[in-house]
């Protein structure tokens, strides 16, 4: 069988069939070509043997459990798509075990270090500091307010379209993971971020005709999200937080557990993320249960 057709073949079902986005196919091929490359006889007529030294040999070289899950994950999906098109007729996959994975709790900021990046980006955007475009202070500005405003994936926030802040609401529908839409708020300080926004962008010849709320000169037609992660750390850097303690995915998680330290529903916290199962939001239960803790301790008549 040739592998690399029967790659393709998968990745074209993923896309066409369950909405894969681009990154996740990319994430796939990158996945699959390296095993198809570590193996002598390729890929697709891989056998069960052949699947676990290949996983073993993922292990030997350091991968974390959670990359080497990621490609299991892979394989078993290829292979499973083999199977259910009649190109094979066994799965080679289905001994082959996932490593154990220690539950990571995700990095967060504290209310106080939230509220620290959020004021200088907000100062810097009035007074850009030596070395920083007064534009750029101002988009970063932008970026920050609403990606705290909102909890957005940083692929989602940095595709924003132009009208969602043309309409300045309170609440906008985004498109995320698998082409499901879902609403999300604006505060009213992510508005009048945008709002200064809006008037520096349209000064720019080159992209102010673009669909695109944070317009670029890139492939994508919008600011490279690594080139807003950059930025990001330059301002926690700024504000005296380490820049490995930063970057858009913390802000996402800052959003989530700040909401749920404060009262919200773990429910609607998984709506807004956009989580498809509600035990991909249950990271943030320790947030729940520090709250619960303090409940108890506060006001149960025998906490004293």
């Amino acid at each position: 069988m040739n592998s690399q057709a029967a790659i393709e073949a998968f990745l074209e079902m993923m896309s066409a069939e369950r909405g894969a986005s681009a990154n996740t196919l990319d994430a796939y091929r990158r996945d699959l070509q390296e095993a198809h490359g570590d193996m002598t006889g390729g890929l697709a007529d891989a056998d069960a043997a052949a699947i676990h030294a290949y996983l073993e040999s993922v292990a030997a070289r350091g991968f974390a459990p959670s990359t080497q899950a990621r490609k299991l994950s892979a394989l078993r999906q290829f292979f499973r798509f083999l199977y259910g098109e009649g190109w094979r007729t066994d799965d080679p996959t289905g001994t082959a075990s996932a490593p154990r994975r220690t539950a990571a709790l995700p990095k967060i900021l504290s209310e106080a270090e939230t509220g620290r990046l959020l004021d200088l980006a907000a100062a810097e955007a009035a007074n850009p500091p030596p070395g920083v475009a007064p534009v750029a202070a101002i988009r970063l500005h932008a970026l920050v307010e609403t990606l705290y405003a909102t909890g957005l994936r940083v692929s989602e926030l940095v595709a924003l379209p132009l009208s969602v802040a043309l309409r300045d609401d309170r609440f906008f529908v985004v498109r995320g993971k698998g082409g499901k839409q879902r609403m999300v708020p604006l505060t009213d300080g992510a508005r009048r971020a945008m709002k200064t926004w809006l008037d520096a962008r349209a000064a720019g010849k080159s992209t102010a005709d673009s669909a695109f709320l944070f317009p670029a000169a890139s492939a994508s037609g919008y600011l490279p999200r690594q080139a807003f992660a950059r930025e990001l750390k330059a301002l926690a850097a700024r504000a005296g937080i380490a820049s490995s303690k930063i970057s858009p995915h913390v802000i996402r998680h800052a959003f989530a557990s700040h909401l749920l330290q404060n009262g919200a529903d773990l429910r609607a916290v998984q709506q807004l993320l956009g989580h498809a199962d509600i035990s991909t939001t249950q990271i943030y239960t320790h947030v729940l249960e520090e709250r619960l803790v303090r409940l108890v301790n506060d006001h149960h008549p025998l906490a004293d």
